[in-house]
């Protein structure tokens, strides 16, 4: 039943969906200490939390790259919701009425399908809206993840202050309400369909071509620099530069998420007018940049600043490497997306991962944990040069084909 009639309306149900997407990936984090001394848990148990939501959003990916050919976009999108709603709301309650970390695991198994459906179907949702600057529109959308995290990050901050952190779990029950809220809001907003799915091409043309797999390659890679960072970026302010959780929160993650909103924001408003390409590869050498001084600085404050310049850094990678697919593959469809959010659920779930590992190899030490994430950005530059080469020999190619296709035609004519 559609009653909103606007596609304004249906982009701003997506927006939600990325501000549902921002507690899912981000209210955990700040918790990690907490579930640490509470349920007594190792990093390399908690890592595995983050690294299982991602794992299971992925897995969504892989599903959905069927799942969206045989049934409706918003049957997707509303499923995904509740599955949110439901997840989160366990989160605040599964660790209080069985096994503290069997709770947490299922949780996050449930929270983390919801998260996975959102990022196979919101992007096509928009893509597929009547809007004349999609790349804008797409960046857009994903500046709203920055701003849910901003929000998270804020609000969370703030309960904890004067509310206390002791009560996390009520904070918990309140964000599933945000899902559950949404999902009358997409049963009453128009739903579009992408051209690729209508015409029944989809991905079969698409991943013929390796052009593709290194756009998925360099999505592994977005995926990874952004998350390695944001997910431990609290647990480093508190335990590794010793500063209160408080402040740290504050002057990391949320610089982080602020300033990689700013670039989202100026990438949608001015993405047309510039080098996408070029300006992908200077985020990735600028993200290389951020990793170092956060790390290898002798001052906390430094060591927070260049948290905040890789948020300033990663904002256009995820978003401006879904323009570039869409803008060279037309014809995928929402399945192309899906494969897209898989190969960047896949760097959500390495990264964090790698972070955790080294640093509980390296006696907890966290920091060395976040130097090796590095890797992902410095490939990331490598790979945005071989991608330029690449593009233009594929675009090359399909022009070969549309002229051999018109000779065919005017032959049998």
């Amino acid at each position: 039943m559609t009653v909103l009639k606007s596609y304004k309306h249906t982009f701003g149900a997506a927006v939600l969906c990325s501000v549902t997407q921002a507690i899912i990936v981000n209210f955990a984090p700040l918790l990690f200490l907490t579930f640490q001394s509470d349920f007594s848990l190792s990093l390399s148990k908690i890592a595995f939390l983050i690294t299982l939501n991602f794992i299971v959003q992925l897995l969504c990916d892989l599903i959905g790259t069927k799942l969206v050919s045989l049934v409706s976009y918003r049957a997707v999108i509303i499923s995904a919701l509740l599955f949110s709603c439901v997840g989160i709301f366990g989160l605040g309650n599964l660790p209080f009425i069985m096994t503290p970390y069997a709770g947490l695991i299922i949780s996050t198994v449930l929270y983390a399908i919801g998260g996975g459906l959102i990022e196979v179907i919101t992007s096509p949702i928009v893509e597929a809206c009547p809007i004349k600057n999609k790349t804008g529109a797409m960046s857009l959308l994903h500046s709203f993840y920055c701003w849910g995290f901003v929000i998270v990050v804020g609000v969370s901050t703030l309960f904890f202050r004067f509310v206390g952190i002791d009560k996390w779990r009520i904070l918990a029950m309140c964000w599933a309400v945000l899902p559950l809220l949404n999902c009358i809001y997409f049963l009453l907003v128009p739903i579009y369909k992408l051209e690729g799915d209508e015409k029944g091409i989809g991905l079969k043309s698409v991943v013929t071509k390796k052009v593709f797999w290194l756009f998925f390659v360099l999505m592994i890679c977005s995926g990874a620099a952004e998350q390695a960072i944001a997910q431990w970026a609290s647990a480093f302010a508190e335990a590794g530069l010793k500063v209160p959780k408080a402040v740290g929160d504050l002057l990391g993650p949320m610089c982080f998420s602020v300033l990689m909103g700013v670039s989202r924001l100026l990438y949608a408003l001015f993405g047309k007018r510039i080098n996408q390409t070029l300006t992908i590869f200077l985020s990735s050498c600028l993200c290389v940049g951020g990793y170092l001084l956060t790390v290898l600085s002798p001052l906390p404050i430094l060591a927070l600043a260049g948290c905040a310049l890789t948020g300033l850094s990663v904002g256009i990678l995820w978003p401006g490497l879904l323009s570039l697919s869409a803008e060279n593959f037309p014809q995928g469809g929402a399945s192309m997306f899906a494969l897209m959010a898989l190969g960047g659920d896949v760097g959500c779930s390495v990264g964090p991962m790698v972070v955790g590992a080294v640093s509980d190899a390296a006696g907890g030490a966290i920091k060395w944990g976040i130097l090796s994430a590095v890797i992902f950005p410095f490939v990331m530059a490598i790979g945005v040069g071989m991608l330029v080469k690449a593009v233009k020999k594929n675009k090359s190619g399909n022009q070969s084909e549309k002229a051999d296709n018109i000779n065919v035609q005017n032959t049998e004519n």
